[in-house]
């Protein structure tokens, strides 16, 4: 193996790094300067960092980085241009995040750069995702994650590294080691020096040595490759600069050890490496050193003087601009149907013509086919396809997030929306961002369903809760909650095509009842209403559990005496959201009720009442004040008797209608 690994080094292009290493600093310094002109806002430097890029030639430019903020130079030599870097630091429009990402977030989909996230460390689930992907389509791809020290004691670091073993990822992980989180110092906290992890799959590395770094991670890769799974290259170096153009890290470091630091330079180590050695001439190196200022300098006066983002394109990717399809389905689920039986019978038929998509969750795999049964016999039917997750939400949605990067059509399952709380910095942080950070050059189109919703009596609070509202307010997540077995199918379908992530909700109690299907069900195009009742004289508008409770005050209300005609706006998909359907519902009967069951403070009715208050067009077509119906402001109890006096009931619903007719 000695042999083998000397044969490679020779192949790291030592002039091209050292090139490389020492563009990296000139544009750090140079945007040093500027920042000191009020030239720009912010700046996060890489000095000290830049000899872990040589483990960027161990790569093809088939593999995937997924870097952190302190990357420049492995951005430089992945092939990022001095000008991508300079209208980065503007944040100008032609930027790689259209001026929406501060500078040193690395991204480009042509160069499987993945877009990189400030939250330390939530760029290794994806990169586990990523390469699972690679190993299930057997593509010999690699995928290389950096991350600072401070970072690993991230839960999402530990995750994603034990899904790579358990899996034998071909992975691997550089843990860029600068001995400081902002001020703390970390050697007292390193898992790595305080033993926690195993040492058979890690290499202490001196990261300040360019030739080292990339021996260690040519035979890192090498080893991923062959389908040995991961390594951790743990990278001593030393960060040169303060944490960033915010911090002063004379502050809490002495000069005696920042001058020991000066001393060892990577950039001046390495350059009077290859004069000594004879590889490089000292007269050459200072004229090389020259041409870069003079290059980096030129790159950024023309960089100031691009364009700016427009302020109108600011929503601009926040979603797909592509409509969704209301085309025939190309499937037909069995009659009498419940919700389940749809979305399983639609999950069927996905796994068998989208050889891309794939499932991921908690006991999802035969015999137990999820706790609902809403994977029964898929993963006997579909085993390459189907597969049980770990108890562990941020794995699986992570490991979506970079599924779906590299083309998959992931389908996670969480075992009930109230777990979802583990996985919100993946969800919030990175999947629903991906899209708008780096405008529009990723796609995230992952589906996440789960079960939610109460009046099931015995789930208590960690069984029975919604809280729609909350999902909604994480920008770039469309939220489907069907509440027919038909719109089940279609609206799971338009999800699997979908390139955005949707969060498919299931309200539990109704995803059992047993309906006839019609023929020719078609795709459920999302932000489009359906009206499950005509009615003149009072608008209530739901969705999930709330339809049963909205039709069974209509039913009362219809054999009243006067009868009074009840319309049933259900919105299907809470975002996008059909206001339209609303407020046109509103302007026929003057009157609206929402029923939701989720809480009432922030509850996404609240939403729907003002924006049909808040627009003058519907607000004068009301003939009484808007009513919501809704959960009170606690959780769910345990115990029946509580569970229903927390929840709106018929009668809650009946008492608004008949408000909204007195006034």
């Amino acid at each position: 193996m000695e042999t083998v690994n000397q044969v490679r080094l020779a192949s790291l292009p030592a002039h091209e790094f050292l090139h490389c290493m020492a563009v990296a600093r000139e544009c750090d310094r140079r945007e040093g300067l500027l920042l000191r002109q009020n030239k720009g806002w912010f700046q996060v430097s890489g000095a000290g960092h830049e000899a872990t890029a040589a483990a960027g030639y161990a790569l093809t430019v088939a593999d995937y980085i997924f870097p952190y903020y302190r990357d420049r130079a492995l951005a430089l030599v992945r092939g990022v241009t001095v000008r991508e870097l300079a209208l980065a630091y503007f944040a100008k429009a032609e930027s790689s995040s259209g001026g929406r990402q501060m500078p040193g977030h690395y991204s480009d989909s042509s160069r499987n750069i993945f877009s990189a996230a400030t939250p330390t460390a939530s760029q290794c689930l994806p990169a586990a995702g990523a390469a699972w992907g690679f190993k299930l389509d057997g593509s010999g791809r690699v995928a290389l994650v950096t991350v600072g020290d401070a970072a690993t004691r991230q839960g999402e670091f530990y995750e994603a590294l034990a899904l790579a073993i358990q899996e034998k990822l071909p992975i691997v992980f550089v843990i860029e080691d600068n001995r400081y989180g902002i001020s703390t110092p970390t050697h007292s906290m390193f898992p790595y020096r305080l033993n926690i992890l195993s040492p058979e799959r890690m290499r202490r590395v001196n990261g300040r040595d360019p030739f080292e770094v990339f021996a260690a991670a040519d035979a890192a890769v090498l080893q991923a490759r062959e389908g040995e799974g991961p390594t951790v290259l743990w990278c001593d170096i030393d960060r040169l600069a303060s944490h960033t153009s915010s911090d002063d890290q004379r502050l809490y470091r002495n000069s005696e050890e920042l001058e020991m630091e000066t001393a060892r330079d990577p950039i001046s180590v390495f350059s009077e490496r290859l004069i000594g050695s004879g590889l490089l001439n000292r007269k050459d190196w200072k004229r090389q050193l020259e041409a870069i200022s003079l290059e980096v300098d030129q790159e950024y006066r023309r960089a100031i003087e691009d364009l700016d983002p427009l302020p109108h394109e600011v929503t601009k990717h926040v979603f797909c601009d592509t409509p969704a399809s209301i085309d025939p389905l190309p499937f037909q689920i069995s009659s009498p149907a419940s919700i389940v039986s749809a979305v399983n019978e639609t999950l069927d038929y996905a796994f068998t013509h989208l050889p891309q998509c794939l499932m991921y969750g908690e006991d999802i795999a035969d015999p137990k086919g999820g706790v609902f049964g809403l994977s029964k016999g898929l993963s006997t039917k579909h085993p390459s396809q189907v597969f049980n997750a770990p108890l562990a939400e941020a794995t699986i949605i992570g490991a979506g997030i970079g599924l779906a990067a590299i083309g998959r059509k992931p389908i996670m399952e969480v075992q009930f929306i109230d777990f979802m709380a583990p996985a919100f910095n993946q969800l919030s942080n990175q999947a629903t961002t991906l899209r708008w950070r780096s405008a529009g050059d990723w796609n995230c189109g992952m589906v996440i369903m789960a079960p939610y919703g109460a009046y099931l009596p015995g789930g208590s609070l960690w069984h029975s809760e919604s809280n729609e509202g909350l999902w909604a307010h994480v920008h770039g997540l469309q939220i489907a909650i069907p509440s027919t077995p038909e719109d089940a199918a279609g609206m799971l379908w338009t999800a699997i095509q979908s390139k955005d992530p949707t969060l498919f909700l299931l309200p539990k109690h109704i995803f059992r009842i047993r309906k006839p299907i019609g023929q020719a069900l078609c795709a459920v195009p999302f932000g489009v209403a359906a009206i499950r009742q005509q009615g003149d004289d009072v608008t209530i508008v739901s969705w999930g559990n709330g339809i049963e409770l909205a039709e069974q005050a209509a039913d009362r209300f219809a054999a009243a005496n006067p009868p009074v005609s009840i319309e049933i706006v259900d919105i299907r998909t809470v975002c996008p959201c059909d206001y339209g359907s609303v407020a046109c519902s509103v302007a026929k009967t003057g009157r609206l009720v929402v029923v939701q069951e989720d809480a009432r403070t922030t509850g996404f009715g609240q939403s729907i009442i003002s924006e049909i208050v808040g627009k003058t067009e519907s607000f004068y077509t009301l003939l009484s004040p808007p009513q919501l119906v809704a959960r009170t402001d606690t959780p769910i109890p345990f115990n029946p008797i509580l569970e229903y006096a927390a929840l709106p009931s018929l009668d809650d619903v009946c008492a608004a209608i008949e408000l909204t007719l007195r006034e």
